[in-house]
């Protein structure tokens, strides 16, 4: 082994003499980088490999070679460069093709190598990288798709990615996203082709003799794409993700008009049909010769007519396809276009009108699902139509009772109105939920209770709760209550609600830090006290918690009725208390700690 060290350093001396005797790099800089180099490739040479020394060395490799053009650049020296920088780019993609030869299936150290590649290498050795990452990684259209993009825009080789798109669906050919980026691909060859040509055309040049074949001109192979790929993958969104590919490009009129002809004949049973139909009359631009609207009234009244022609074929639509996917489709449309700002409030109020209506519309007809009742109770709320989103409310409770969002909807609601039923309300919600999903309202009844009740009643909805609720949900109601004792009744409230809890399993670290945090924050803080606490939350926490420990020793540093005498105790029961990861980091905290005090 130290005889192929040898030789490899012996390799890399001509590249390092070149460096020094053209001032890039001293005689000492020299000597660090073979001693560097040589542990380097120690370690990549050993019986038992290891994926990180690999990585590490090709770093380094990486990082000598932008020294090197910095400094390139600092002296302004740019020759030498095949004795040099070709030499380390040679060496690199000898220890990936060593590591990914080695590492096959690692997906991550193959893209790796072809970074490395695009910034460092030439195109023929990428196109290497390319082809043998695809032997080994044939089952991933990502990588099909990167190398084909990679042929297209970088060599600019239309025929190389046209043949790896249809190597790839020979492996892949019910992949959406490959039949997608195929169909790009051709029609961005396509209007770089007439570009070209029109570029010739205008320079007055012959273009007889050049190869501009017609049917890639037109668009014909995105065309015969586009015809192979719906026989196979079904459905309309794919259909539809063809058609937006094919808005992009203004020459292909005729292709886009066919691809909308065949959604509206081969997918009228579907909701994404539809959605698309009546979202593309937003897009319809005024004819050649149509006056454009000027004024802001004028372009409010415009968009207003727009979306009036769009809500017309959605109204068709829920007649022709009455299901809650096409209702969906349409409110969430309508709320769309609500959320867009504007300062005609003529155009703000059709809108709001516009979303009640096909809610009031869906509801009737029973086609609203869940979460579009909370929705629109929301929007009623933010109106102040309380009396409606009351009524609401209550239809989204009777269809769905086991919602506990749709009971926080109406209690929201109830509240909102200062309503005198929502103690009782809170009570038939319970009655209804399963307790495991009771959390929220728990809160929520506490939370309205702190500000419309006495703390007694208060109090009572919490030790309510705490029975109630119980496993991890619980670590959070227990954090609640104690932040309502603070506010509520100062840190001896507090206290006595710790102590009401401490045996009431399970907690979090927060629960511990909150309490201990309160009886920081009071002008005489009792030491004893936070002992308490501490080793309270040492016994849930103190074998997985590093900061708790290094918290502890701090308190009894700093604290004015601290024992310093206390810490090396505190460390060893520490130690003996940690496990791995967490011991390790414990011993690094306290270390800085003592280093910050010496």
């Amino acid at each position: 082994m130290a005889e192929i060290i040898q030789e490899r350093i012996e390799d890399r001396l001509p590249e390092l003499e070149q460096l020094e005797r053209v001032g890039l790099f001293s005689h000492a800089e020299i000597k660090a980088i073979i001693k560097k180099a040589s542990d380097l490739e120690y370690k990549i040479q050993r019986r038992a490999l290891c994926k990180e020394d690999f990585i590490n060395y090709v770093q380094y490799e990486i990082n000598f070679l932008e020294l090197i053009q910095r400094r390139r650049a600092r002296i302004g020296y740019s020759f030498k460069k095949d004795e040099i920088e070709n030499s380390i780019v040679h060496r690199v993609q000898g220890i990936f093709r060593r590591a990914s030869s080695k590492w096959k299936d690692d997906v991550q150290l193959w893209l790796s190598y072809v970074v490395f590649c695009k910034k460092w290498a030439t195109k023929a050795q990428l196109s290497k990288v390319f082809s043998a990452m695809l032997a080994i990684h044939s089952n991933k259209p990502a990588l099909w798709i990167m190398a084909a993009k990679w042929e297209m825009e970088d060599r600019l080789s239309s025929e190389s990615a046209r043949q790896l798109f249809l190597r790839a669906l020979r492996f892949h050919p019910q992949s959406a996203k490959l039949y997608q980026e195929y169909f790009r691909m051709e029609l961005m060859h396509a209007e770089k082709l007439r570009k070209e040509k029109q570029e010739f055309e205008q320079a007055k040049m012959d273009v007889e003799n050049l190869d501009y074949p017609e049917e890639i001109l037109t668009g014909e192979l995105a065309r015969i794409i586009y015809k192979n790929s719906i026989n196979i993958i079904k459905g309309a969104e794919f259909h539809v993700s063809l058609l937006s590919i094919a808005q992009l490009f203004d020459f292909a009129k005729n292709l886009q008009k066919e691809i909308y002809d065949d959604l509206q004949a081969l997918h009228t049973d579907d909701p994404l049909t539809w959605d698309y139909v009546a979202r593309r009359e937003l897009q319809i631009q005024p004819q050649p010769g149509e006056e454009q609207p000027a004024t802001k009234r004028a372009r409010a009244l415009e968009m207003g007519r727009k979306e009036d022609r769009c809500c017309a074929v959605y109204e068709e639509a829920v007649q022709t396809l009455p299901t809650e996917a096409m209702w969906k489709c349409y409110i969430n449309f309508c709320l769309e276009r609500f959320a867009k700002k504007t300062s005609n409030q003529s155009l703000r109020g059709q809108r709001l009108e516009r979303t009640m209506s096909a809610f009031r519309k869906a509801h009737e007809l029973g086609l609203l699902p869940e979460f579009l009742y909370k929705q629109w109770i929301e929007l009623l709320l933010q109106h102040d139509f309380l009396q409606e989103a009351l009524q609401v409310a209550v239809a989204g409770v009777e269809l769905f009772r086991d919602s506990v969002t749709m009971w926080q909807m109406k209690l929201q609601v109830l509240i909102a109105s200062k309503s005198p039923d929502i103690a009782s309300v809170f009570k038939e919600a319970f009655a209804s939920l399963k307790p495991q999903v009771c959390l929220p309202l728990w809160i929520s009844w506490a939370e309205w209770s702190e500000g419309a009740k006495s703390q007694e009643d208060t109090e009572a909805i919490y030790k309510k709760a705490i029975l109630a609720v119980t496993g991890a949900d619980s670590v959070t109601l227990k954090e609640k209550y104690l932040d309502w004792a603070y506010r509520s009744g100062g840190c001896k409230k507090a206290r006595a609600v710790f102590k009401s809890l401490q045996e009431s399993r399970p907690f979090s670290v927060a629960f511990f830090r909150k309490v201990i945090q309160f009886e920081k924050e009071q002008e005489s803080c009792k030491m004893a006290n936070l002992r308490e606490y501490y080793e309270r939350a040492l016994r849930e926490f103190g074998s997985v918690d590093s900061d708790l420990w290094m918290d502890y020793i701090k308190e009894e540093l700093h604290h004015p009725l601290g024992r310093p005498e206390n810490c090396g105790q505190i460390y060893w029961r520490a130690m003996k208390m940690l496990q791995g990861e967490a011991a390790e980091a414990f011993v690094a905290k306290h270390a800085m700690h003592q280093a910050g005090h010496l």
